[in-house]
């Protein structure tokens, strides 16, 4: 298993959302463009992989404020503030219809929030290694200091030693694979990662996914020492119009197992709506 090396065309675009400079990539392509949150500390080079396995289909991703070449913002943000930026920045880059949003780890409380807050914006969502907040069932505690310190994308070695217990899936099967993460990332500014933090702290979308309205696609890896099982099958129930796909990886899996993945999803956002599968 092998993360694509090929060039992604993608173009890449400053701009200025409200006083927030928003450094954004956008791949052209057919149908609604797809709208994707990324995780926690990740710029949208590690996406590249997976935008790149959905072939023509239109994706526009963005480093949140402080991450990759987003400049860190003036105060910190909640979930809330950061659905209203996007829904800002699409209407901004010329979006002015429905779009389709894909949350993945961090990103997918971001991508139910945006969902919910501008709901006649959001077409489908799409959730992947996620939960539905701080009232999440936990994976392995030991793991949250690697993930709440920003050392794993500065220091080689060390996001080396610590990936495959941290990542599971395919990175615990084959460890190199790790080097293709980091060849696709830029490391978070400290103050962008620890706002990062600060917008999960206290928030849940328990309360309303219930009254969420869009058909949805909740992604989960088998082997997620991070986001278990469990909190997919939590988002699913609750979520009136979902379908739960389990597949053979870790929390990595949009990546490392971006051929996979990629069909389902765009299967999911071609086929009909409000449609309940096992």
């Amino acid at each position: 298993m092998r993360w694509s090396r090929r060039v992604h065309q993608t173009d890449v675009r400053t701009i200025d959302v409200d006083g927030q400079v928003l450094r954004v990539g956008i791949a052209p392509g057919e149908g609604p463009p797809l709208l994707i949150f990324n995780g926690l500390g990740a710029s949208f080079e590690l996406l590249a992989p997976f935008t790149q396995a959905l072939g023509n289909l239109e994706t526009i991703t963005f480093d949140v404020p402080g991450v990759g070449g987003s400049p860190v913002p003036r105060n910190p943000y909640r979930f809330s503030g950061l659905a209203r930026l996007a829904d800002r920045m699409l209407e901004q880059l010329g979006y002015d219809g429905e779009v389709d949003a894909l949350g993945v780890s961090w990103g997918g409380a971001a991508a139910q929030q945006f969902a919910y807050s501008c709901s006649q914006r959001c077409r489908r969502l799409i959730l992947a290694a996620t939960t539905p907040g701080v009232l999440m069932i936990p994976g392995r505690l030991s793991l949250l200091r690697h993930m709440f310190d920003a050392r794993r994308y500065n220091d080689a070695q060390h996001l080396t030693r610590i990936a495959p217990e941290l990542y599971g899936g395919a990175v615990r099967r084959e460890p190199e694979l790790i080097m293709e993460f980091a060849h696709h990332m830029q490391p978070p500014q400290p103050l962008g990662y620890l706002y990062q933090q600060m917008a999960f702290l206290g928030w849940t979308s328990l309360r309303w996914l219930p009254r969420l309205r869009q058909s949805t696609l909740v992604l989960t890896g088998n082997d997620d020492p991070l986001v278990p099982e469990s909190n997919a099958r939590i988002l699913s129930s609750l979520i009136p119009k979902a379908r739960l796909h389990v597949v053979d990886d870790g929390h990595l899996f949009l990546i490392s197992s971006a051929a996979q993945v990629a069909p389902i999803v765009r299967e999911f956002l071609s086929g009909p709506d409000g449609v309940r599968f096992s």
